[in-house]
């Protein structure tokens, strides 16, 4: 059976109450449960105990980070999480940067302790997809996940690999909460295999 943890980065904030990240969270929930997952949550605002949720990744098959995004990036609590589990986790998570003294210019990045493992990527953003996607657009075609960059390589600073990533657009000025949650019910069968089950 394979194991999921489920990091729910949702925060109140100015004009922001969490509930588009927290109907995603309780979506791949559900449907992770009906799929026979074995899963494990964290609710990021809510508070952790860095050395407990060293010890769910440690569980984990798969992490799934699910989030908005804030100033081109992720909010502040998940680099918070991000700086105080990784961290808290030297020595089981990671080694070392990966380099030996004999050629310290060789190898950085190489020093993770959870090969076989993977994360995923649920994002909410207001921008638009064409944001993304048009060359001549803010993110100049460049894609969701070359925004996330220095996120994708802190989690494969560890050793795991990423998971397609999911990401629902317009959520502010052109919500589809509905086609949202219907979009990402497909994307997790397709994901984690539970298509035939679906059946």
């Amino acid at each position: 059976m394979k194991k999921v943890l489920l990091l729910n980065g949702a925060k109140q904030f100015a004009h922001s109450d969490g509930r588009y990240n927290t109907t995603l969270h309780e979506t791949a929930l559900a449907v992770l449960d009906r799929g026979g997952l074995d899963v494990k949550v964290t609710h990021i605002d809510q508070g952790y105990d860095a050395q407990e949720e060293v010890a769910k990744y440690l569980w984990a098959d798969v992490i799934v980070y699910q989030m908005p995004a804030w100033w081109m990036g992720e909010p502040w609590i998940v680099k918070k999480y991000i700086d105080e589990v990784f961290t808290q986790g030297h020595g089981s998570l990671y080694a070392n940067d990966g380099r030996t003294r004999s050629d310290a210019s060789q190898k950085y990045g190489s020093g993770g302790l959870v090969q076989g493992k993977q994360y995923m990527l649920s994002l909410t953003w207001n921008a638009p997809q064409q944001a993304f996607d048009d060359p001549s657009d803010f993110f100049e075609g460049k894609g969701v996940d070359a925004v996330y960059f220095p996120f994708h390589k802190a989690n494969q600073f560890l050793g795991m690999s990423p998971l397609p990533t999911f990401l629902c657009v317009d959520v502010m000025k052109c919500p589809a909460v509905e086609n949202d949650v219907r979009r990402y019910e497909q994307h997790l069968r397709q994901v984690f295999g539970l298509e035939a089950q679906s059946r």
